[in-house]
């Protein structure tokens, strides 16, 4: 079966694989080089293309939201030199 895989998304982006399921729902790829295993079906890897890229979006605004508060942490930071 094809499954779209997400777990790299910020990195590498969705990449589609043909994958067996195993009976604990994980996501194996048996035909590249260096067979993988996916785990945790919504998380790491998708049923549909649709799936994967509401995952990736999500994704992207959680990264998003994260680096806004870093960014605001580092403004409020401030160096004095000692006396």
């Amino acid at each position: 079966m094809k499954a779209w895989i997400t777990k790299y998304a910020l990195t590498t982006g969705i990449f589609e694989i043909t994958a067996e399921i195993t009976e604990h729902g994980s996501a194996y790829d048996m035909h590249s080089s260096f067979p993988t295993f996916y785990h945790g079906e919504g998380k790491e890897w998708h049923r549909t293309k649709e799936s994967a890229i509401a995952k990736a979006e999500e994704m992207r605004r959680k990264k998003i939201a994260s680096l806004k508060k870093q960014i605001e942490r580092l403004e409020k930071l401030y160096f004095e030199e000692d006396d």
